[in-house]
């Protein structure tokens, strides 16, 4: 009776056992693959406006450095350095003393050899009417008419020494040769100068100030045309990035389109112009030029962040009948949040914005409300619209 009892026990709990196993085999089915919430846009075609951007340089359109003609000590400095000079004004005055006793000599000279000159022709004169009245010799003559040239040439030579002389005295003092702002001097009161190896000081203008910027030859039936025409006042082709990625104030125009090309970077040097009355603009700072670029037609723009870069493709999810369809494209210029496409979409597709990276080809997604993609930016410079992704 009890192996009955412990036998009877043993089938039970293995039964009981084997109908556990068997519900939790038949456990409620889960989901497979739930659908995933994700935002989309709706690709657009339109107009699409950009910049592209530069590194250039600021430059004077006129710059002089200001160099001594003559040797001699600086004696007089009658500028504010930094200040804004005049053409004309007087800058620097080297000594004078040697230069004008030097002056006084030579005139002294050409006074000497007139006089010189005034008794010679007197002498020609006279000796020449008594050759006619046969009363003096033909040599005496010929020698008064020879002493005559003799000192027709010294007069020229003095003329010629006076010259040289008053020019060196007017060297002594040096004046702006135009309008702009005056550096650092290079001399103190005192100093020695020579030529040929004296830097003064340099003198640039201002206001209007150049850019120097290189551009791809590729832009050159476009600059042409833009130089051939009249630059309008809010022409906004031309525009400058500073440092600080702030815009400047004014837009610029060409000035110069470069004889030729450079074979190694195939690039042209461009240099414009732009308006400078606050003086912000300093020779010598780096920028950027932002070039208005509005000749792609109608394109294909879809948010930057729906793209998803693999080994360096790019794609996107494409949205149709609830399930995403991975498409590659090529992209084009980036312009402030949005991004070209050049191949790979067409307009009215809609793409998936957030959450590309939980995504896999075929995954089913829950569509929230799409957005239209923005195709059509503000003509504003966009500051990260550099580049191609």
């Amino acid at each position: 009776m009890t192996y009955s009892f412990y036998r009877s026990l043993f089938l039970s709990l293995f039964v009981f056992f084997l109908t556990s196993c068997g519900d939790q085999k038949k456990a409620p089915n889960q989901p497979a693959n739930l659908a995933t919430d994700v935002n989309v846009a709706v690709v657009q075609s339109g107009p699409a406006v950009y910049y592209d951007n530069y590194p250039a340089t600021v430059t004077p359109v006129n710059e002089v450095e200001v160099r001594p003609q003559i040797s001699g000590y600086i004696t007089g400095i009658f500028f504010k350095e930094g200040q804004h000079v005049n053409k004309g004004e007087k800058l620097y005055q080297i000594d004078q003393q040697q230069y004008r006793g030097a002056y006084e000599q030579a005139v002294a000279q050409l006074n000497a050899s007139q006089a010189g000159l005034a008794k010679s022709q007197q002498d020609a004169d006279r000796y020449q009417e008594l050759e006619k009245q046969d009363a003096i010799a033909k040599q005496t003559v010929d020698h008064a008419l020879a002493d005559l040239e003799t000192a027709k040439k010294q007069v020229d030579a003095a003329k010629a020494n006076v010259s040289s002389v008053e020019t060196n005295l007017r060297y002594s003092t040096l004046y702006a040769p135009f309008s702009g702002t005056i550096g650092i001097s290079q001399v103190k009161l005192g100093a020695s100068v020579s030529p040929g190896s004296t830097v003064l000081n340099t003198i640039s203008s201002e206001d209007p100030i150049a850019v120097d910027v290189a551009l791809s030859e590729k832009l050159i039936p476009m600059l042409v045309k833009l130089q051939k025409s009249k630059p309008s006042k809010n022409d906004s082709t031309f525009t400058l990035e500073l440092s600080d990625q702030s815009l400047y104030t004014y837009p610029g125009h060409i000035y110069i389109i470069d004889r030729a090309v450079d074979p190694q970077t195939g690039t042209i040097k461009l240099r414009l112009i732009f308006p400078n009355p606050e003086r912000f603009l300093k020779a010598g700072m780096t920028c950027n030029v932002l070039v208005k670029n509005n000749s792609a037609g109608n394109s294909i723009l879809i948010p930057y962040k729906s793209v998803l870069e693999q080994m360096g493709e790019f794609f996107v999810f494409i949205v149709r009948d609830n399930k995403v369809h991975q498409q590659k494209i090529n992209l084009g210029q980036r312009i402030g949040e949005n991004v070209i496409v050049k191949e790979g979409l067409n307009a009215n597709e809609i793409v998936v914005t957030d959450g590309v990276q939980k995504l896999k080809d075929g995954s089913e997604v829950k569509v929230d409300q799409p957005a239209d993609a923005n195709a059509n930016p503000s003509n504003a410079p966009a500051k990260d619209s550099t580049k191609e992704k």
